[in-house]
Parts: structure tokens; sequence; C-alpha cells
């Protein structure tokens, strides 16, 4: 397994956790939340296919650690948890980091830059995320 792979991953369920994000309401009632709004079972399939065969390629490489996040990922999306599934990804993405500056893989300037396109993507789903927003929360 090598870089590419891990951020091959990303991409994918960064493209399913942004399909899953435009489908929900702007504003999701009191009454849905305990539920939660959840993605539909084909699309949690895919998503469990994309972790599985990441869980499988990773097992004796340098990337075998990044399976927990993975998992948490997977589990909140599963539930409808949007933040859930978007935070693992981004810990992924600092881990990677991590290990390129530590020296354990090696990431070339093409995987950097999906590095930071993945993690724009990534943030840009998170809620609360939207250009109305801005400056919204610093009072007055």
């Amino acid at each position: 397994m090598q870089t590419a792979d891990i951020l091959d991953a990303i991409g994918g369920l960064s493209a399913q956790l942004k399909a899953y994000a435009a489908k929900l309401p702007p504003i999701v009632h009191l009454s849905a939340v305990p539920t939660g709004v959840k993605p539909k079972l084909e699309a949690v399939d895919d998503y469990e296919d994309n972790v599985s065969r990441v869980r499988g390629q990773s097992a004796g490489t340098p990337y075998k650690g990044l399976n927990e996040s993975f998992v948490a990922s997977l589990e909140a999306f599963e539930v409808g948890n949007l933040l859930g599934a978007v935070q693992p990804l981004l810990a992924v993405l600092d881990h990677v980091e991590r290990m390129q500056r530590d020296k354990e893989i090696e990431v070339g300037r093409i995987d950097e830059k999906r590095v930071a396109e993945y993690r724009a993507v990534l943030h840009k789903i998170l809620p609360g995320n939207k250009p109305e927003l801005d400056g919204s929360g610093r009072g007055m």
C-alpha cells in the first residue's frame, strides 16, 4: 500500500460525504435529531467497501494505524453523523502528514497537493462552513 492508495480512499469517501451532505436539509428539525438523517443503504455499502479495502491492504504497512479512523468514519456515516464521519478523515490526513514529517513514509508533490485538496473538501463539508455565515459569532 502506498500513500496514493490511502488518498484514493479518502477521495472516494470525501465524494460520498459531499454527496450525502448535499442531500441534507439546511435545517434539521429537532424531531429528526435522535435518529438523524441517514444515508441510503447503497451509499453505506459503498462506504463500507472502501473502508474494508483500505483495512485489507494496509495490514503490515505503516498505514495500518489509520484503520481505526477509517472505521470511526464509517460508523458515523452509517448513522448519519456527518461531523463524526468527516473528523476521522481529517485525522487521517493529519496522520499522513505527521508520518511524512517523521520520514516514516514518502509523499510526492502530487500527493501533497491531494492532501491539501481533500482537506479543503472535507472542511467545506463540515456543518457551519457556509459563506453566508462568515463573520457570524464574532459579536457586534
